[in-house]
């Protein structure tokens, strides 16, 4: 299947199809995250537990993710395709049937397992049915449900959730996965099985240890207090150990699952490691707002939710004039405009207070979603540009891996730093805070009101200076965020120009015009 060789049959009806499924997928990451208490209630849990649903699904989709390559090329990508969007969809029915902890558990697992092949499938889909002149095109189109589900899936969920039930969350997945299988069965090119591969149980298994623990760590590891705990120092341990042997069998084995060749190629190396750190921001910001708005803001959730949303439309905005503008100016310089923009955006957030006004908040959003698109695209393109296309299928997976770990990544640090912030900042202000402090030894109802001396008082007074301190934490949070492209912007430097290839009909006219 080659976009460059010949027009691909069905390619607008091609593209709905897998990109229904990217969609779907993308959203299941997040669109649940609103709706745990209600599923603590009904299924019986504690707060600790629930958070489980989340975890099963993740962990299942890091694991599942590396392989990929290999069985698009065993299977057939069709099949693959086909299968697992399948699975998908009825793993999420049986989602929402669940009526335990255990079923739930069990069918997120199921439901991120099949998930785990749906966003590099279609990446690699519609790399292959657009020609090269427009493959940026193609990946804003691709890019809209990588970047927009995650952003639009806890609006959604709250919605589904508050008109409905929790259960709707995963049920709304049906009728798309429906119309995604049918087109896949109608439209999507076959492509042969090689039924001669021998899978790399080896790699598999190293990978999956290490990445399985990698996750448990970065997910537990801020409830558990780090290293403080010996299963957070296990989990460590096996991390190390499972990628460490991973990436000795890579090179030394024969035929292992993830080809050595793919980290030859100096502009997929620098994409994908800059891929991990745009991801690190783009879930860990929105994992911020949330309690942001909710707790120090005093919005209701279904406001907070909406508040977000202008910046899923920035990212849209971002997607659609990086692919224009494609054409035009050199990838990197796109990229280093985007980052420069990303940045700004979240160093004029750490000056918030919960009273920032909402034109503000809205503008900082758009401009927030706008420059991560603005990023995504081009780098997208640049990643690909020198690989060759035998290697597309394991590139996407791998670059889904290393989306997934950052997006991971960057929720545990950015809580991390918010909790230790708080505790630290929280204690620097009580230090400097006394009775023989003038404003405690006024005779106004103030002054009585915070005496820290009486019960009510120190209670008044202790809340007042952990509000004063999460917003000064938040503030930090949002200042270290924007140190996060300065890497991007220097691995823009190692990467190789990006070549725009002009459409065939306007090469054929200059060689048919006469010489000037």
């Amino acid at each position: 299947m080659s976009g460059a060789a010949s027009p691909v049959p069905y390619r607008t009806l091609i593209t709905v199809s897998v990109m229904l499924g990217n969609l779907m997928q993308s959203l299941d990451a997040s669109i649940a995250n609103v709706s745990l208490p209600y599923m603590q209630g009904t299924l019986s849990t504690s707060a600790d537990q629930i958070t489980w649903v989340l975890t099963s699904y993740v962990i299942a989709a890091a694991i599942m993710t590396a392989p990929v390559g290999w069985m698009a090329v065993r299977f057939g990508r069709k099949n693959l395709h086909i299968v697992c969007m399948g699975g998908f969809v009825i793993a999420s029915m049986l989602c929402g049937t669940a009526d335990t902890l255990t079923e739930m558990v069990c069918f997120r697992f199921l439901q991120g397992v099949c998930g785990a092949a749906l966003v590099p499938l279609s990446q690699a889909t519609m790399l292959d049915i657009y020609p090269f002149e427009k493959r940026a095109q193609a990946m804003a189109i691709f890019g809209m449900g990588v970047m927009v589900g995650p952003i639009t899936g806890p609006t959604l969920g709250g919605y589904l959730t508050e008109t409905y039930n929790w259960r709707y969350v995963f049920y709304v997945n049906l009728p798309f996965g429906i119309l995604a299988i049918t087109g896949l069965l109608l439209f999507l090119p076959k492509s042969l099985p090689r039924t001669e591969l021998k899978f790399d149980w080896t790699g598999f298994l190293v990978l999956a240890t290490g990445i399985g623990a990698l996750q448990l760590l970065l997910d537990r590891g801020q409830k558990l207090d780090w290293f403080a705990s010996p299963e957070i120092i296990v989990e460590a341990v096996l991390a190390c150990l499972g990628l460490y042997l991973f990436v000795v069998h890579m090179f030394t084995a024969r035929r292992p699952f993830l080809p050595p060749g793919l980290f030859t190629d100096r502009n997929f190396v620098c994409g994908v490691t800059m891929v991990f750190f745009t991801a690190t921001v783009m879930l860990a910001s929105s994992a911020l707002m949330a309690p942001y708005l909710e707790s120090l803001a005093g919005y209701p959730v279904e406001a907070a939710g909406w508040s977000m949303a202008p910046r899923g439309i920035g990212t849209m905005i971002g997607m659609q004039a990086a692919s224009r503008l494609a054409n035009v100016f050199d990838h990197r310089k796109l990229m280093a405009v985007g980052l420069l923009t990303l940045g700004t955006a979240f160093y004029s957030m750490s000056s918030w207070n919960p009273d920032v006004e909402q034109h503000t908040m809205m503008l900082t959003f758009v401009m927030q979603g706008f420059a991560i698109g603005f990023v995504f695209n081009p780098m997208t393109v640049m990643a690909f540009t020198t690989l060759p296309s035998q290697l597309r299928g394991y590139a996407t997976s791998l670059q889904a891996l290393c989306r997934s770990l950052g997006q991971a990544a960057g929720v545990s640090i950015t809580s991390f730093m918010l909790l230790r912030g708080t505790q630290a900042t929280h204690a620097d202000i009580a230090a400097g805070i006394t009775p023989f402090d003038r404003t405690l030894q006024g005779n106004d109802a103030i002054s009585h009101a915070l005496n820290p001396v009486t019960p009510h008082g120190a209670a008044l007074l202790d809340q007042m200076i952990n509000h004063q301190a999460q917003i000064i934490a938040f503030n930090n949070d949002f200042r270290m965020m924007s140190t996060v492209v300065v890497p991007p912007l220097l691995l823009l430097l190692l990467m190789r120009r990006h070549d725009r290839q002009r459409p065939p009909a306007a090469a054929m006219a200059d060689k048919q015009s006469p010489a000037q």
